[in-house]
């Protein structure tokens, strides 16, 4: 969408008023069923000063580790027959493993014809390539729509199987079991969850300038999978999946031009109203148990951060209306809350406990902090910072140290991480001849692997939901 007047962000630019900024600032999918693993197949204003002992900003810069080369080789019939499908399912698997920046896929043309003997590798062949593990496959059609993919991972270095697991799933779920099948291979040569089988909400954006169209949708975590969950007859807003619920999402719309917050259901397609609360209602977030969601509710000039029950009930206010405090999020596990206020002055970043109590400032580098995610690990905190007329999307730990930018521009925001805490998705505004375009992209946690996510339109807002298995 080109259009210069972005509900959210346009509002949270440094040329606006700070309680401007700071009071927008943060401001069916039926997947068939879970394949089911059928066998193992062998197996800038005037700020306190930090407090001492806190990093000043850095930029990221340096090494980063060499990705593991490895081999997929192209997934055939039981027989060894070229199959469609198969070859559909090694393409995702590459693009996974390929574009995480962990694993060097290597190019199919420099295989060795005749490399695999009796079902089982000859290892020779693998290592002059220098890959240190292979994928091999197989996919059956077993009629009335449904597949059974085989899939066997290979360490060519210690000449050995280590991973090998059948599925059996719908025939239109191909590419599910493909992103499941990257995970595996993450987690046996990573050492950690992968993040391949999951889902991103956000807001499409397209229209005009006059006559916005904001809709919340869903895709898979690669930009696949597309669907669109409202009509667009009414702006939507912040949505945030429900992190103990994958198929729940929480978001706001503007109904009547009054802010609404709502829970959508992705299984049964059907939206539920939590309520309207105050003058405004910005950036509902869920708990890490899904059953408390917390937003901020403005009232009299000031905005104050609340916790409800997800289904409506039971308002504790947990900060005061004296300052703007807004764009609240939990820590993983559920005992602390960072957010955004300018009591101290200017919008800057301060956790405090789940009750509300102990709030302590964190951000104390140039310019104002906004948009704080906090990772699933609970080891870092990324937010947008602004200043001189940049924005950057950075990290810093829980209590403030380490602060660094990973990456600029004209207008970046909406930081949301991946479920292993890898990678950061956020959303990148440029100038275009008619406005702006906004795309989402992904950049990992070392600052390096920025990439786009192609949508059908432009994008903001996103969301990264758990893994769906």
């Amino acid at each position: 969408m080109k259009y210069a007047n972005r509900v959210a962000p346009i509002l949270r630019h440094p040329s606006l008023s700070r309680r401007g900024i700071l009071g927008a600032g943060a401001a069916s999918l039926l997947l068939p069923g879970l394949a089911r693993a059928q066998s193992a197949l062998g197996g800038a204003g005037p700020a306190p000063q930090a407090p001492a002992g806190s990093d000043a900003p850095i930029n990221v810069s340096g090494g980063q580790n060499a990705p593991i080369p490895i081999a997929i080789s192209v997934f055939t019939d039981p027989s060894g027959n070229p199959s469609d499908v198969g070859a559909q399912i090694t393409q995702v698997i590459n693009d996974d493993l390929g574009q995480c920046g962990l694993f060097r896929a290597l190019d199919p043309s420099s295989f060795v014809p005749n490399s695999m003997s009796n079902g089982v590798p000859v290892w020779a062949n693998w290592s002059i390539l220098g890959a240190q593990a292979l994928i091999t496959g197989d996919v059956a059609d077993q009629g009335g729509g449904q597949l059974r993919v085989e899939f066997r991972l290979w360490s060519v270095t210690q000449q050995k199987q280590v991973q090998g697991t059948a599925y059996t799933t719908t025939t239109t779920n191909w590419r599910r079991i493909a992103h499941i099948i990257g995970d595996v291979v993450y987690q046996q040569l990573i050492g950690e969850s992968g993040y391949f089988d999951s889902r991103v909400a956000y807001i499409s954006e397209a229209g005009s300038v006059t006559s916005p169209v904001m809709r919340l949708a869903v895709m898979d975590y690669d930009g696949q999978n597309n669907l669109f969950l409202t009509d667009g007859s009414a702006l939507a807003l912040t949505p945030a999946f429900n992190p103990a619920r994958n198929s729940e999402l929480a978001f706001v719309s503007f109904e009547d031009n009054s802010a609404r917050v709502y829970l959508f259901d992705l299984q049964t397609g059907s939206q539920r109203l939590v309520g309207s609360f105050g003058e405004q209602t910005i950036g509902p977030r869920f708990s890490p148990d899904g059953n408390t969601l917390l937003m901020s509710v403005t009232r009299n000039g000031g905005s104050a951060i609340v916790k409800m029950s997800a289904n409506g009930g039971g308002i504790t206010e947990l900060t005061d209306y004296n300052s703007i405090n807004v764009a609240p999020c939990y820590s993983p596990d559920g005992s602390q809350i960072v957010f955004t206020s300018d009591r101290d002055g200017t919008q800057q970043l301060f956790v405090m406990g789940a009750d509300g109590s102990g709030a302590k400032r964190i951000s104390f580098g140039d310019g104002h902090y906004d948009e704080a995610a906090w990772s699933p690990k609970g080891d870092l905190i990324a937010f947008t910072n602004w200043g001189s007329g940049n924005f950057n999307i950075g990290v810093m730990a829980p209590d403030g140290s380490g602060e660094r930018s990973l990456s600029q521009g004209f207008l970046v925001g909406g930081s949301t991480f991946c479920p292993n805490g890898r990678v950061i998705m956020f959303y990148r505004q440029t100038p275009s001849a008619d406005g702006h375009d906004s795309h989402l992209v992904t950049i990992g946690i070392d600052g390096f692997n920025e990439r786009i996510t192609v949508t059908p339109t432009d994008a903001s807002d996103p969301s990264w939901g758990p893994l769906l298995s």
